[in-house]
């Protein structure tokens, strides 16, 4: 059987499919599962045998493209479509898909109850399904049963010794730490201004180095502007293949990210993410795989989170109150004990 499995959207919520196909790739060897997503992130499912990666192209836009993407997806000779997204381009391909006798089957996405906790409020709201118990649910729906044993991806050897030779490796008294301090919306960020306190912090640690990571021309920019002026700052913005972003983040001993792609791309490769959440809030759904909750940097005081479901670059109150996390709150969390 062949499955095709539709994701196409950003780093991070293509990451979340990764623990959830790994289970689907050990515990079906003999099917095969194509993923289809907008990036280049085959990386994140390195070791898999059965499952293929396939890039989707929509530079064309409009209907049309999505009509290429279907015909192209037709020459895998797919038995089962499985949307775990659920918006227009994939409802077009479900559609073209059933008009060519295949099953079709998608996923439950909770949008109102997600729009809904916007409006009322955390306080006293049960949290929602996780982002990974609804992938599951749809795959059961499928037929398909998984588990939850994902611990991280097998260690890619080539990219692992690409990262060896350019960084090298931490040694016995040294600390490795990354820091991801961007995310799409800035409702969803630290303001800067604290982003360069904590940087500066680590930066003046015996035997730390600290690695910024980041994407976007301006990020990159602003990253590499800071590792200029801190000692022991080194910015991989926007200059590594994701699959040695990935090894070399199994060289950290901690991820200090947003509530962004690098929070799961830390759980693909074991590595603790101390995540900071401001205008969001993980009640959402969107918490790393098997990321320790306490681990959890939030405001929670404030009725107005979360704000909106995936970020926002407005505040209604016009203060943004959900960004004042003291630096100092975030380096005491880092340093406690697990």
């Amino acid at each position: 059987m062949t499955y095709l499995l539709l994701r196409l959207s950003s780093l991070g919520n293509v990451a979340m499919t990764v623990p959830v196909v790994a289970s689907l790739s050990r515990r079906y060897p003999n099917d095969r599962f194509v993923v289809v997503a907008k990036k280049p992130l085959a990386a994140m499912f390195y070791g898999m045998d059965n499952v293929v990666y396939h890039e989707a192209n929509f530079r064309t836009g409009g209907l049309g493209s999505v009509l290429a993407l279907f015909h192209e997806l037709r020459a895998y000779h797919v038995d089962a479509v499985i949307d775990l997204q659920d918006v227009l381009r994939t409802r077009l391909l479900r559609l073209f898909f059933r008009l060519h006798g295949v099953k079709t089957y998608t996923v439950h996405y909770g949008r109102a109850q997600k729009r809904a906790l916007t409006l009322t409020g955390h306080k006293g709201v049960d949290p929602l399904p996780t982002e990974f118990s609804r992938y599951q649910d749809v795959l059961r729906e499928a037929g398909l049963q998984t588990d939850n044993d994902f611990a991280c991806l097998p260690i890619n050897k080539e990219a692992r010794q690409q990262v060896k030779e350019r960084f090298g490796e931490p040694q016995a008294e040294e600390q490795w730490i990354g820091i991801a301090p961007f995310a799409k919306s800035k409702s969803n960020m630290l303001p800067y201004h604290l982003t360069k306190e904590l940087i500066q912090y680590y930066s003046r640690q015996a035997g730390t180095r600290v690695y910024l990571f980041g994407a976007g021309v301006i990020e990159c920019e602003m990253l590499r502007q800071w590792a200029s002026i801190f000692p022991n700052v080194v910015s991989v913005a926007g200059l590594l293949p994701l699959e040695q972003e990935l090894e070399l983040m199994r060289n950290l001993r901690v991820m200090i990210c947003m509530d962004s792609a690098n929070q799961h791309l830390s759980s693909l490769v074991g590595l603790r993410a101390v995540s900071i959440w401001c205008g969001t809030h993980h009640k959402m759904g969107f918490y790393g795989w098997k990321q320790n909750p306490a681990d959890r940097l939030e405001i929670d005081d404030l009725a107005c989170r979360p704000c909106s479901v995936h970020g926002t670059n407005k505040c209604k109150n016009h203060h943004y109150a959900c960004r004042q996390i003291p630096a100092q709150r975030i380096i005491d969390k880092v340093n406690e004990k697990k």
